[in-house]
C-alpha cells in the first residue's frame, strides 16, 4: 500500500492543476445540487419491530385520513394574577384565537378548550389543540407565521400565551458562534504545529472543501432519502474533525521528509506513502464504526452513520490527493520541520522534545503511570452505573423557548404527566364483542397506580379498533411512567379479549431505549471485532490491537460518566449552559461507542505505526516507543486539541441533543488522546517489551503485507540508488 500511495502522492504533486480542478468541480456540483434540491420533508422516526411502532402502523391502517403524521400545535393560555380563563374577557380572547387558527389553509382541526374540558381545575390554564394535514417540517412558513401571530395577538390582551407541539419545530442550530471559535482554535494550533500560515491553512482548506462536498450532497439527497437535520450536523462535526487531522498528519510528515533533505516531490510522495497509509487505516476504522450503526436497525441512526461515514471517506481521499497537490502549489512556503530552530542554533542537533522526554519518563515508571491512568478513568466512569436513558422532549428545551414555557404551563395546570400521554390501541378485529373488550381494557387501566385520566374508547368506522388516551401522574421521562407502560403491556393486555398495544411519544422513547440497549453488545462485538482484525493486519501483532480495544473501553466509559455527571446530575451545568437535567439521550451510549471508537483508533494508528516503523527498522522495543513519541506525539496532541475544539463548538447549540453530543465527543477525545494513548499505551508497551510485537508465524504468513511502515519505499530507494555514488576515485 505504501508504494501505491507514494506513487499517488507524486502524481498528485505533479498534476496538481488537474487534481485541484476535480475537487473544485465536485464541490461546485454538490453545491448546485444542494441549492436546486427540493426542501427536505418530514424526517420519519420509526423503530421497526417495537410494540409502539406496530401500534402506530396499525393506526395508519385502521384510521385512514387521520393525519397521524401531521404536525400538531398546542396553544396554552394562562390568566393574569387574580383572574380565571373562564372570565368573559379571557373567554372571548380564546374564542377569537380559535377562530383565527381555524382559518389556516393547512389546518385540519382546532379544539375549543371550553367545549373539550381543556381548562385546569383552578381555572387559570387552558389550551387549544391544532392539527395540521402536513408534517412539521413541511409546513409552509405562512402557516407557522399565522400560529405565532395568533399567539402574539392573544398575548397583547394580557394573557400569558405559549405554543407547544412540533408545529414550530425548526432546524437545530449547531452553534455557529461556537463552531467559529472552534475553527479559530484549530487554526492557532495548526500554526503552532506546522510553523507557518500557509502550512496551517492547507488542512483547514481541505477540511472545509471535504465537509462542503459531504454536507451539500446530504442536503441534495435529503428529500429523496428522508435525511434529517441531525444527519448533516453529525457529518459536519465528524468531517471537520477528521478532515483537519488527516491533512495535518500528511503535512507534518511532508515537513519531516523535507528535513531529511529530500526534494519536494519526493517528500510529498513519501509523506503520502507513510502517513497516508496510516490515514487510510484510521479512516477505515471510523467508517467501520459509523457504518456499523446499521446493525441497530433504527433507520434514522443508520442514515446518520452512513452519511457521516461517507464524509470520512471524502476526507481520506482529499488528504491523499489534494494535500499533495496543494503542497506543490505552496512550494517553499511550507518549510522543513525544525528549520527555524536549526537556523537559530546553527546545528542540526536539537535537544530532546517534550514527546521524547515524556516517553522516557513513562518507560522508567510504566507500572505507576498505568495504575494512575486506569484508576483515574475508572473513577470518572463511576456515574455510568446511574445512567438513565430517554429522548429529549419540550421539557429539555431552554426556558427561553415558547415550547418549554408551554410545557411548564401544562404541567402546572394539568399535572406533570399531561405532556406525555399514552395512546392505547385496542385491536379487537378478532374479538366477539369489540366494545366489551375495549371497556375491559379501560376499566383495567383505571385500576392501576399512577393514572390520572383515562378517556373513553374511540372506535374507527369499522368498529374493530379503538384508541384510549391515558394521562399518567408522573412526567414522561420518569421511571414511574415507564413502569405504567410495562404494567399495561403485561397485566392489562393478558386479560383482554383483544390485542392491546401501547404507543405515543413516551412509549416510543421506552421502546427505543430498550432496542438500543439490546443492540449495544452485538454492535460493540461487531465493530471492535472488525477493527481488531484490521489492526492485526496494520500492526502485525495480537497484543497491540487488544490493548487498543481495552483502552477505548476505558475512555468511552469515562466519557459517558462525565456526560451523566453534567447532563443528568447537573454538575458544571451552569458553565456549559445545561438549563435542564434529565435522562441521557437514548442513542448516546451506542453513538459514542461508534464514533469514539473510530476516533480513538485514529490516534492509535498514527502513534503506534511510527513506533512499529522504528521497531521494524531495527530499534529496540523501548527505543521504538521513544522514537514514535519523538515524531508523532506533538502531532497527535495537536490533532486531539483540534478535534476537541471542533466538537466543543457544538456545546453552544441551543439543541440539547447536539450540545450533549458535542460535549460527549470532546471529553472522550480528551480522555482517549491524553490519558489512554499518551500515558496508558506507552506504559503497556514498555511493560510488554518485545512481546508487544509478537505474532504467531502461521498468522504472519497468512496475513497480507500492507506495509504501513513504508519498508517497501526504503527497499525501492536502495535499488534505485546510483551504484557509483559511494565509489572512490583510484589512481591507476
Amino acid at each position: 500500500m505504501a508504494t501505491f500511495l507514494y506513487k499517488l502522492g507524486r502524481l498528485a504533486f505533479r498534476r496538481r492543476h488537474f487534481v485541484a480542478l476535480i475537487w473544485v468541480a465536485l464541490l461546485t456540483l454538490a453545491g448546485v445540487g444542494a441549492a436546486s434540491a427540493p426542501a427536505a420533508g418530514s424526517t420519519s422516526f420509526s423503530i421497526p419491530g417495537t410494540e409502539a411502532q406496530k401500534a402506530f402502523d396499525l393506526l395508519e391502517q385502521r384510521f385512514p385520513g387521520a393525519s397521524a403524521d401531521g404536525a400538531t400545535g398546542r396553544m396554552v393560555f394562562k390568566a393574569p394574577e387574580g383572574e380565571k380563563m373562564t372570565d368573559a374577557a379571557n373567554k372571548a380572547t380564546v374564542a377569537k384565537t380559535v377562530k383565527e387558527l381555524g382559518d389556516g389553509s393547512e389546518v385540519v382541526s382546532v379544539t375549543d378548550p371550553f367545549t373539550t374540558n381543556a381548562v385546569s381545575k383552578d381555572g387559570t390554564v387552558a389550551y387549544a389543540s391544532v392539527r395540521y394535514d402536513a408534517p412539521a417540517m413541511e409546513l409552509k412558513d405562512a402557516t407557522r407565521d399565522a400560529l405565532e401571530k395568533a399567539a402574539d395577538e392573544a398575548r397583547a390582551t394580557g394573557l400569558t400565551v405559549d405554543v407547544g407541539g412540533d408545529a414550530l419545530q425548526a432546524a437545530a442550530e449547531p452553534g455557529a458562534v461556537g463552531e467559529v471559535i472552534g475553527l479559530a482554535i484549530a487554526a492557532v494550533v495548526l500554526v503552532m504545529t506546522l510553523g507557518s500560515l500557509v502550512a496551517a491553512g492547507l488542512p483547514l482548506l481541505t477540511a472545509i472543501i471535504g465537509v462542503g462536498i459531504g454536507v451539500s450532497t446530504i442536503t441534495a439527497l435529503a428529500k429523496a432519502l428522508d435525511l434529517g437535520d441531525t444527519t448533516s450536523t453529525l457529518a459536519l462535526m465528524i468531517g471537520l474533525a477528521v478532515g483537519i487531522d488527516y491533512a495535518l498528519f500528511i503535512v507534518s510528515r511532508y515537513r519531516a521528509e523535507l528535513a531529511e533533505g529530500r526534494d519536494r516531490e519526493e517528500a510529498a510522495g513519501r509523506a503520502t506513502g507513510t502517513a497516508g497509509s496510516a490515514v487510510v487505516f484510521a479512516g477505515l476504522t471510523v467508517v467501520i464504526a459509523l457504518a456499523g450503526l446499521a446493525v441497530v436497525n433504527v433507520p434514522m441512526l443508520t442514515k446518520m452513520g452512513l452519511a457521516a461515514a461517507g464524509t470520512v471517506v471524502i476526507a481520506v481521499l482529499i488528504a491523499l490527493t489534494m494535500i499533495p497537490a496543494l503542497l506543490g502549489y505552496a512550494g517553499r512556503k511550507v518549510r522543513p520541520a525544525g528549520e527555524k530552530r536549526r537556523k537559530t542554533t546553527g546545528t542540526a542537533l536539537a535537544k530532546p522534545n517534550l514527546g521524547t522526554r515524556w516517553a522516557s519518563f513513562v518507560i522508567r515508571r510504566p507500572a505507576a503511570v498505568l495504575l494512575l491512568g486506569v484508576v483515574g478513568l475508572g473513577t470518572i466512569a463511576l456515574p455510568v452505573s446511574q445512567l438513565e436513558l430517554g429522548l429529549p422532549d419540550d421539557g429539555s428545551q431552554p426556558t427561553s423557548t415558547t415550547q418549554r414555557r408551554a410545557y411548564d404551563l401544562l404541567s402546572e395546570g394539568f399535572g406533570p404527566g399531561f405532556n406525555g400521554p399514552l395512546m392505547i390501541v385496542v385491536d379487537a378485529k378478532s374479538s366477539d364483542d369489540p366494545k366489551a373488550a375495549a371497556t375491559t381494557v379501560t376499566d383495567g387501566i383505571k385500576g392501576l397506580k399512577n393514572v390520572v385520566t383515562v378517556t373513553p374508547a374511540t372506535f374507527n368506522k369499522a368498529g374493530d379498533t379503538a384508541t384510549i388516551t391515558v394521562v399518567p401522574d408522573s412526567k414522561p421521562s420518569s421511571t414511574e411512567t415507564e413502569d405504567l407502560v410495562h404494567n399495561i403491556r403485561d397485566d392489562i393486555a393478558s386479560k383482554a379479549d383483544a390485542d392491546v398495544l401501547v404507543t405515543g411519544t413516551t412509549a416510543m422513547n421506552i421502546d427505543f431505549s430498550q432496542k438500543l440497549s439490546d443492540a449495544l453488545i452485538p454492535y460493540l462485538a461487531l465493530v471492535v471485532g472488525l477493527a481488531f482484525l484490521l489492526l492485526i493486519v496494520v500492526f502485525r501483532s495480537i497484543l497491540v490491537p487488544l490493548k487498543a480495544a481495552l483502552g477505548f473501553l476505558l475512555s468511552v466509559l469515562a466519557a459517558l460518566g462525565a456526560v451523566v455527571a453534567v447532563f443528568q446530575w447537573g454538575w458544571l451545568g451552569g458553565v456549559l449552559g445545561v438549563e435542564e437535567t434529565g435522562p441521557i439521550m437514548s442513542m448516546m451510549p451506542i453513538f459514542m461507542v461508534g464514533v469514539v471508537f473510530g476516533l480513538a483508533m485514529d490516534y492509535e494508528v498514527f502513534l503506534v505505526t511510527r513506533m512499529r516503523e522504528a521497531y521494524v527498522h531495527g530499534e529496540s522495543a523501548s527505543q521504538a516507543i521513544v522514537t514514535g513519541f519523538k515524531h508523532s506525539a506533538r502531532v497527535v496532541v495537536a490533532a486531539a486539541v483540534i478535534m476537541m475544539a471542533v466538537f466543543g463548538g457544538f456545546i453552544s447549540s441551543s439543541e440539547s441533543m447536539i450540545k450533549m453530543i458535542g460535549f460527549g465527543l470532546a471529553i472522550a477525545v480528551f480522555f482517549d488522546a491524553f490519558i489512554v494513548r499518551m500515558a496508558i499505551v506507552p506504559a503497556v508497551l514498555a511493560l510488554l517489551g518485545r512481546r508487544a510485537w509478537w505474532l504467531p508465524k502461521w498468522l504472519d504468513r497468512a496475513l497480507p503485507n500492507v506495509d504501513v511502515e513504508g519498508e517497501g519505499l526504503r527497499t525501492q530507494a536502495e535499488k534505485d540508488a546510483d551504484p557509483d555514488e559511494d565509489r572512490e576515485l583510484v589512481r591507476v
